[in-house]
């Protein structure tokens, strides 16, 4: 039984559902296994063509939960040992390698995505082929201010270079019909028809041969591959450690240690004025705990 998730199969697509809402769906060690063993499953389905990643609540994903993760961080320090740079790879690189199942899945993947993808959200769904989004969505990378950088390394070869650039030089926040106009994501529509419309365009995929589908994702992909993602995913992993290690990024930990994590997170982004600092998320949830 999965504590994070749900699967359903219906002509031709396995859905994956992201059942954590009260927790706005943030990564967790369970999540990434569930999920990893989810879409292996799917892939390896004969009877399925379409993976279609989809999360319930107000938040598609609001990064990693900052509760467990500063936890681990502060116990390297209580330990008196040495920052290891090699075990701190191994570690983000078991959520790495399940979010990049979504890449190298041979069957199409398709997130729709509702309220925050954030932080560690964005390198999960950027690994997806086909993202749509509900007009309420936010993108972006916050930790880009303190304390991270984006281990999937999706941001260049999704939006180019320059786009890229703006946002992880800023950590700035990304509406969702933004993020559609400069080709993060394919498009967006009403947050009351994001689920049917998603699972129409997978169905609408689904009718074409699964061979089909695997060939012409594969010749997609190794276009970005050519182009060195595999180093660019190697060096994004290694310097989220080397961010979470510098001294602003331990005193990032140390503070949030004692003035809580929601705390930590509004002082970062405060100066911004975005997230959950900004206009956009007056009456709506806000993402606390999270990188």
């Amino acid at each position: 039984m999965s504590s994070t998730l749900r699967t359903e199969t219906k002509d031709g697509i396995r859905t994956i559902v992201l059942t954590r809402a009260a927790e706005y769906n943030t990564i967790t060690p369970d999540l990434g296994r569930e999920l990893a063993a989810a879409i292996d499953e799917a892939d390896a389905d004969h009877g399925v063509h379409v993976i279609l990643l989809r999360a319930e609540g107000p938040a598609f994903c609001a990064g990693y939960g900052l509760d467990w993760s500063t936890r681990a961080q502060s116990g390297e320090t209580e330990r008196k040992r040495v920052w290891d740079s090699v075990a701190d790879y191994r570690m983000i690189s078991r959520f790495v390698d399940v979010y990049m199942k979504l890449w190298y899945a041979s069957k199409p993947t398709i997130a729709a995505v509702q309220g925050w993808c954030i932080g560690g959200g964005t390198d999960l769904v950027l690994c997806s082929d086909i993202i749509i989004a509900a007009e309420n969505a936010s993108f972006g990378y916050p930790p880009a201010r303190v304390w991270g950088t984006p281990t999937t390394a999706m941001w260049v070869y999704r939006m180019g270079l320059e786009r890229a650039k703006r946002y992880l030089l800023t950590g700035d926040e990304i509406p969702a019909r933004e993020a559609a106009r400069i080709g993060l994501i394919l498009e967006t529509v009403p947050e009351t028809e994001l689920e049917s419309h998603a699972f129409d365009f997978a169905r609408r995929m689904a009718r074409v041969p699964v061979n089909q589908l695997q060939m012409l994702k594969l010749l997609c992909n190794h276009t970005a591959e050519n182009m060195g993602l595999a180093t660019s995913r190697l060096i994004g992993s290694l310097f989220d450690g080397i961010a979470r290690h510098t001294q602003e990024g331990l005193d990032f930990v140390a503070h949030a240690q004692k003035t809580g994590f929601r705390q930590a997170v509004r002082e970062r982004d405060d100066p911004f004025g975005d997230y959950g600092s900004g206009p956009r998320s007056k009456g709506r949830s806000k993402p606390a705990k999270t990188k």
